[in-house]
């Protein structure tokens, strides 16, 4: 299986080269997402909060138990949204995530904060982006995935001039850009069968893991007088 031809066949861009995304993420033991455009479209109005899908929930859950195959532990894994949104709380709780950070002006503090608080290198995290606001994240982290949006060519450019990202899906927020990265990365892991494996088999391996990931309580985090605390 030549994942590299498989996900460029599938419009992916690697912008890093594909041996060296293998290094990379050797050293990664954090997941973070952007919410909105990431796991969505974006779209959002009075009263309305944007959504997510199950094919990504099922992505996200996939990478989780690949890692914990390959590591033997659960990954640090958790969303930013700019906002307070409902859809992410619920998202994040069902999936028992570790954290939330939201209503972060400066989305470069949650990656500060995450260091302190769970003592993780930046380099030891992988980010999940779409947008502007994301890449004060991007330039810190040690393997970034740009979740693609056609309506942005300049930004796209600009990303890939300035070395912000590693690959660029070749499918949107709204068409499971996050299903896309998540098997990518199973795919270099080189784990991606045996988890489909262990998850049909629905055995001792993924019990264990199950059991690892539902005993996960969510920390919900934001700014207040200055300062990030737990909610």
């Amino acid at each position: 299986m030549n994942i590299e031809d498989i996900f460029s066949n599938l419009g992916g861009e690697f912008i890093t080269p594909f041996i060296d995304i293998i290094e990379k993420l050797r050293h990664i033991k954090a997941y973070l997402f952007d919410w909105d455009g990431v796991f969505n479209a974006g779209i959002k109005g009075e009263e309305t909060s944007s959504t997510y899908t199950e094919p990504d929930s099922m992505g996200t859950n996939l990478l989780r138990f690949g890692h914990f195959l390959k590591n033997n532990e659960l990954p640090l894994f958790g969303i930013i949204t700019g906002q307070k949104n409902p859809s992410a709380f619920q998202f994040s709780k069902r999936e028992h995530l570790h954290f939330v950070y939201y209503n972060l002006l400066d989305k470069i503090e949650a990656l500060d904060h995450i260091q302190i608080t769970y003592n993780i290198q930046p380099d030891q995290v992988a980010f999940v982006f779409d947008d502007v606001l994301d890449l004060s994240i991007a330039s810190h982290c040690g393997l970034r995935f740009l979740i693609k949006r056609g309506a942005g060519p300049l930004f796209k450019t600009y990303v890939k001039e300035k070395g912000l990202c590693d690959y660029i899906s070749a499918n949107s927020g709204s068409q499971y850009g996050v299903r896309e990265v998540c098997e990518l990365v199973l795919g270099i892991s080189g784990v991606f069968s045996k988890v489909i494996d262990k998850r049909v088999e629905f055995g001792n391996k993924y019990h264990m893991y199950i059991s690892k990931r539902n005993s996960v309580s969510t920390a919900f985090y934001t700014k207040k007088d200055g300062i990030i605390v737990e909610q």
